[in-house]
């Protein structure tokens, strides 16, 4: 298999650069214009990737060929309800996309949430985030009621029974 999806530091030189691609990609779409470093830099910062780590959640990376080419985190967020975790900065490259690696990238995080207990994942997105909304649907994961407004550009909510 070309892909292999595995935990991974949010912090690696690899999960870095791959979080400022995703953070460039939803934000230049947002602004219908390329974001700047800075502006990158910026929303990277204090952006509460250190709870993607075990206890509170989990990060992982895949590769294509070795080469880092998605990544997606979990977060648990048991004030909401025992057993219920959030999946968050879910990314595949443009040159990778359509490969199967957005489908192994949720399989590893529901594998990992599974490991923390968790029996319920949820996410917000976009409208604009088509290719996003299309890969949680084909695995799985239904259209609910929003159930937070904690982030201010969420339009879609989606949910999946573990």
């Amino acid at each position: 298999m070309a892909w292999t999806v595995t935990p991974e530091r949010f912090d690696s030189p690899d999960a870095t650069a791959l979080r400022r691609d995703y953070y460039d990609e939803v934000a230049s779409r947002y602004w219908r214009r390329p974001a700047t470093d800075a502006e990158i830099t910026e929303g990277l910062t204090d952006d509460g990737a250190d709870l993607l780590l075990p206890p509170t959640g989990l990060f992982v990376v895949g590769r294509h060929e070795g080469k880092a080419a998605s990544c997606a985190g979990l977060v648990v967020t048991e004030e909401a309800a025992p057993g219920t975790a959030e999946l968050t900065r879910v990314y595949v490259r443009p040159a990778f996309r359509g490969t199967g690696g957005g489908g192994l990238l949720l399989a590893a995080i529901e594998e990992g949430a599974r490991a923390l207990g968790v029996r319920l994942l949820r996410l917000d997105t976009r409208l604009d985030l088509v290719e996003a909304r299309g890969l949680y649907a084909k695995h799985g994961y239904g259209e609910v009621p929003a159930f937070h407004r904690r982030n201010p550009y969420a339009e879609v909510w989606f949910a999946k029974e573990l």
